[in-house]
């Protein structure tokens, strides 16, 4: 099925292959966003702590910029999955709301309690009930394009946040990495895209290992954490299949017990490892012994590594992978890669109850 373009079509009409397949083009325009931005860096003078709330595909968006700016910032950056806040927020805190739909009911309860503790607030949505709160508040809006599933606008959550972060003095002007990356991804797409047979195409490759089995991915503490929680929500969003992940070294203190009794079902997982070249020698040594461990309970790993010379890259190259991969394990699976249905489902039933 992965070598008929014309059977997965079929299986994809409300085009998640070229959402995955254009995102450096949706990097690009989240970069004229985030150029536009125009903040008043008096009102935001003083910040202690910054923090971003959201859920899911805008959480991910926090997630990678505190990945990517580990080590640089120095005051704490926290992403908020919950529907209260912190309890150290106060009017020296950043926060950051991100809710692509603009009615998410946990970021919605954390913005009001942001406006309770009279935090500083910059909003990032397409409008919804986080707009109009914006609008009333006179609050920092930055107005995002709609038409996207929130986990396929990740260059939306990420790029305009990373903007943010430099017009506020965190770091230092983003525009030229920005466009690195995109430059990067643009070839490494080629890799992964439709026309290229399985063969010969990675992610397609990768994508059959996968079929059939519950994927276990594993990465470092670093750059490649974020990724690993990215990776096992496409695959469950997009291939409506279960996965997880976790980290080194934190699971090496725990989970990795759980390898011991495995017989019965050792046949349904396959391990991957999300590696970069610049994973601390004590986290690669790690990975080295780990490797030895679970194969020998004869259970497939797959290693996979960053790709790119610069660090934002390297995680962005792990992410476009990943996409292709899940897209294509839809495939494989026959389902829709596009619709949520349980997620829809849930929702409304918390409405209904209300």
């Amino acid at each position: 099925m992965l070598n008929s373009i014309e059977d997965m079509r079929k299986l994809d009409p409300a085009g998640m292959y070229d959402k995955i397949y254009r995102f450096p083009e949706q990097l690009a325009k989240a970069a004229e966003i985030g150029s536009k931005i125009q903040i008043d860096t008096n009102h935001f003078s003083g910040l202690k702590n910054i923090v971003v709330a959201g859920m899911g595909g805008s959480a991910i968006g926090g997630d990678t910029v505190r990945t990517y700016l580990a080590g640089k910032l120095e005051v704490p950056f926290v992403v908020c999955r919950h529907y209260a806040l912190p309890g150290f927020v106060n009017e020296n805190t950043l926060v950051v709301i991100s809710s692509y739909s603009g009615n998410t009911e946990e970021t919605l309860a954390a913005l009001n309690e942001a406006l309770a503790k009279k935090a500083k607030i910059v909003c990032f949505s397409t409008g919804g009930k986080i707009g109009q709160i914006a609008k009333i508040n006179n609050l920092p809006f930055i107005q995002l394009p709609d038409g996207y599933p929130p986990r396929t606008a990740l260059g939306y959550s990420f790029v305009p946040l990373l903007f943010l972060m430099a017009k506020l003095g965190f770091i230092d002007d983003v525009s030229e990495k920005i466009s690195t990356l995109i430059t990067g991804l643009k070839e490494f797409r080629e890799l992964y895209a439709a026309e290229i047979e399985s063969d010969n195409n990675r992610a397609k490759a990768i994508a059959e290992k996968i079929y059939g089995k519950i994927p276990i991915i594993y990465s470092g503490p670093e750059l490649t954490d974020t990724v690993g929680t990215r990776w096992k929500g496409q695959i469950c969003e997009n291939a409506k299949c279960l996965a997880y992940n976790n980290q080194f070294a934190e699971f090496n203190h725990n989970e990795l017990v759980g390898w011991n009794i495995i017989k019965s079902y050792k046949d349904k997982l396959i391990v991957i490892f999300l590696r970069n070249r610049d994973d601390l020698a004590q986290i690669r040594e790690r990975m080295s012994i780990v490797k030895d461990i679970i194969s020998k309970q004869n259970v497939e790993i797959v290693e996979v590594l960053a790709q790119g010379k610069t660090s934002l890259l390297r995680i962005f190259s792990l992410i476009q992978i990943g996409d292709f991969i899940s897209y294509y394990l839809a495939i494989l699976n026959k389902v829709d890669p596009t619709p949520v249905e349980v997620i829809d489902f849930l929702k409304n039933e918390l409405e209904r109850k209300k």
